[in-house]
């Protein structure tokens, strides 16, 4: 979905096993920022708005990658009209009750605003999930799971061990005296990209490689061969610390998906970073309108960015006009 400089998608694969055949899987929620949907003329649109339009009836899974506020702010909304059956994140379930609200004082930086609001929506979407019966899945790597029929995923990331270093990093910021809270918490906020769950889905043999945020240094101790995927979600929002050269050639992808905002907020959607996936053959798309290198034309305004993997793995994109 186009939700601006964030990230948000939904899955949507047929099942007769599933309510009204068809199991729907959210991946991110993006962001929950007026100032993010303020100017439409590129085609944003909150996840939840967007979803109510498609006449989403259910959600089966929810899978927050990692805590930032541009990834996880826009599933409350969503929860005003669903629940998921299930909740994916990587910490441990009981670990949200003992995260209390933090404040989010005048005079901070913009960073430490966000990465304050997303704390708390975090435990706020965990206690509501729980509150209304759900499940609250911790999943860390190597789990593999058939998700539906034809439909499996396996998490690349994080480990067992990494996600414990995550724990205690944030029990770190929960329990830090005043004086080193901001400290730490700055230095959870940098860390937080490369905690990101990375997931390879595989659907009749096509495979999607969906990294989060994960930078060129979140992918060590991967063998090469896990990484192979015919569509890749660049980490980090194209950034230029998104992909390495040799960890494009190792996914080899046919197409590559970029989340960056139309005015390229932060440097994403780095002309180098596009120019290498480009180079190595691979196709770009684009959640929003950012400026592509050697285009002839500007992207169109679009909602969505649509993928459909059609009968021997044909993999169709294409953009969902206003």
């Amino acid at each position: 979905m186009n939700v601006g400089y964030g990230e948000a998608m939904v899955l949507e694969c047929p099942d007769p096993a599933c309510r009204n055949g068809l199991f729907v899987m959210l991946i991110d929620g993006g962001g929950n920022e007026p100032s993010e949907f303020a100017d439409r003329s590129s085609g944003r649109v909150p996840m939840a708005e967007y979803l109510s339009g498609r006449g989403l009836d259910h959600i089966d899974v929810m899978v927050s990658t990692h805590i930032h506020e541009d990834h996880i702010c826009g599933f409350l909304p969503l929860l005003e009209h669903w629940t998921p059956r299930e909740l994916w994140q990587t910490l441990p379930v009981e670990f949200y009750r003992r995260m209390r609200p933090l404040d989010v004082p005048e005079g901070v930086t913009a960073s430490q605003s966000k990465f304050l609001r997303a704390l708390n929506d975090y435990g706020r979407l965990c206690a509501l999930v729980e509150s209304r019966g759900s499940t609250i899945r911790t999943i860390t790597a190597p789990a593999r799971m058939e998700l539906c029929r034809d439909l499996t995923v396996q998490v690349l990331a994080p480990s067992g061990p990494q996600a414990e270093e995550l724990k205690d990093l944030l029990a770190g910021v929960y329990d830090a005296e005043p004086a080193a809270f901001w400290s730490r918490l700055n230095q959870l906020d940098a860390r937080m990209n490369n905690f990101s769950l990375m997931l390879r889905l595989d659907y009749r043999g096509t495979r999607l490689l969906l990294p989060g945020d994960t930078n060129c240094m979140g992918y060590g101790g991967l063998e090469k061969a896990d990484l192979q995927a015919h569509l890749f979600k660049v980490g980090h929002h194209g950034q230029r610390d998104g992909v390495s050269q040799e960890q494009l050639r190792a996914v080899a992808p046919d197409a590559v998906v970029c989340c960056a905002s139309s005015d390229r907020r932060y440097n994403s959607a780095d002309p180098g970073v596009l120019t290498m996936a480009a180079s190595g053959g691979a196709k770009l798309y684009f959640s929003d309108c950012p400026p592509v290198p050697g285009a002839a034309e500007p992207l169109p305004p679009h909602q969505a960015l649509v993928f459909t993997v059609g009968p021997n793995g044909a993999l169709e994109g294409r953009y969902l006009p206003l």
